[in-house]
């Protein structure tokens, strides 16, 4: 938004920036690669490998603001750069990715306001007044036009905007999970007992003797079927994504301190089973937990148009497109273990429609990330944090217009926004004469 001319106040409610990635600690980041070619691997080293095996060969379909933080970190050693040995996926690190978001937003002019979140947002006549709870007591704060990057659709609820909860049938939601780091690990140990035991590991998942047999000594209790942990850019170290927590609300304050509380008595259990029964984690120990627990699902705001996940498995095009996607439908289950996998077509991509950041009955307002308008289904593939940037930069530029011409965000024609984004990078594929180019996408010229 500020790259495209508007006066921006972003309020945080944390200290730092990065969101879940640096709150949560959801690593590593998620591939934003369509996928042309099966991915290959022996079983030799997959012990060493310790990220996804499952993505072959493609191409970005996310870029922009994207690019540019990725270009950043890869610079000051802050993440490995995606490709096939890292199944596409970006594994980073957290503190540095929290300074590098700090100098881009500097160098943006964007004002930051710590240490507060929205509580209420009241109608103007050409915006929004935002209440803000702080240390301080409450700030308001009027804006031309507001986004919402909560996530869980805080302020658009609070704007009056209709939403959703869950999957259709019973209004459950996928489990949150509280992840953490464990340093010192050895991983030539770790390898040794893959190559000694092929049929325990795949490369990021596994451990099922180990884990039935300390859940018969009483040792543990794992709510998912197996132990899952992905290598980050220091090789000593891990991050562990195996707590699970079932049938709690990250909207409710209650469900989420019983999540918060279950989630890290879960950690102690597993950081000990690591620690006794995993060879390669004798010495290791948890040095980081999130500062909260990754919450996956809450609010979807409906928008003037709802992403199914027909259009995912059909990679759909749309010709307000403002941002693509093309990781698999990935829904963990809300009862308990498993997770359903469903892939978009090989080789390709599915548009999201600006039309999905419009929240209905509303005005002024944007919505961007994981709250946007689509179904259970699709929302299962969008979470994902490189697709939630896209969304945030659209949604960013679409409101920078709206304030730049004095006009609302519905009212801006989708080509200017499309044509803003791409200006700032963005990667999009835009129908021309009523029809969608097939060519490749690329990574974006420096």
């Amino acid at each position: 938004a500020a790259d495209a001319g508007a006066d921006v106040v972003l309020d945080e409610r944390y200290a730092f920036l990065g969101g879940n990635a640096t709150v949560a600690l959801v690593m590593p980041l998620m591939s934003f690669h369509n996928e042309h070619k099966q991915a290959v691997f022996s079983e030799d080293g997959a012990g060493d490998r310790l990220l996804p095996t499952d993505h072959g060969e493609g191409e970005p379909v996310v870029a922009g603001f994207l690019w540019r933080l990725l270009d950043r970190l890869t610079a000051c050693g802050g993440c490995i750069p995606p490709s096939l040995e890292t199944g596409y996926t970006v594994p980073f690190d957290p503190e540095l990715f929290k300074l590098v978001l700090l100098d881009m937003l500097d160098e943006a002019g964007v004002r930051l306001l710590f240490h507060s979140f929205a509580s209420a947002a009241l109608p103007l006549e050409d915006g929004w007044r935002v209440v803000f709870e702080t240390k301080s007591g409450p700030v308001v704060i009027d804006a031309g036009v507001v986004v919402d990057g909560t996530g869980d659709g805080d302020v658009a609820a609070s704007c009056g905007a209709p939403f959703e909860v869950g999957r259709a049938e019973d209004g459950r939601v996928q489990p949150m999970t509280l992840m953490f780091r464990m340093a010192d690990f050895a991983r030539p140990r770790f390898s040794e007992y893959v190559r000694a035991h092929p049929d325990q590991w795949r490369g990021v998942h596994g451990l099922w003797d180990l884990v039935r047999e300390a859940t018969e000594a009483g040792e543990l209790r794992l709510p998912r079927e197996d132990i899952l942990f992905f290598g980050t850019p220091h090789p000593r170290e891990l991050s562990v994504n195996s707590t699970r927590v079932t049938g709690a609300l990250g909207i409710d304050v209650w469900d989420l301190s019983r999540a918060e509380w279950t989630a890290r008595r879960q950690l102690a259990e597993i950081d000990r089973f690591l620690r006794t029964r995993v060879p390669g984690f004798e010495e290791s120990y948890a040095v980081q937990s999130g500062t909260q627990i990754g919450v996956r699902e809450t609010r979807r705001v409906m928008g003037d148009y709802r992403l199914t996940g027909y259009d995912i498995l059909d990679a759909r095009a749309f010709p307000d497109v403002v941002a693509h996607g093309a990781y698999p439908i990935d829904i963990h289950n809300p009862e308990g273990s498993g997770t359903v996998i469903r892939r978009v077509p090989r080789g390709r991509f599915y548009d999201i429609p600006l039309r999905c950041l419009l929240p209905a009955g509303t005005d002024r307002l944007l919505v961007a990330g994981r709250c946007i308008s689509g179904s259970h289904v699709a929302h299962s593939s969008y979470r994902v944090m490189p697709i939630a940037m896209a969304t945030g930069q659209a949604a960013g530029v679409c409101a920078a217009l709206a304030t730049r011409t004095g006009r609302t965000p519905r009212e801006v024609p989708y080509a200017l926004v499309q044509q803003e984004l791409a200006r700032q990078g963005a990667r999009l594929r835009v129908p021309e004469n009523g029809r969608v180019p097939t060519g490749e996408i690329g990574r974006p010229e420096k």
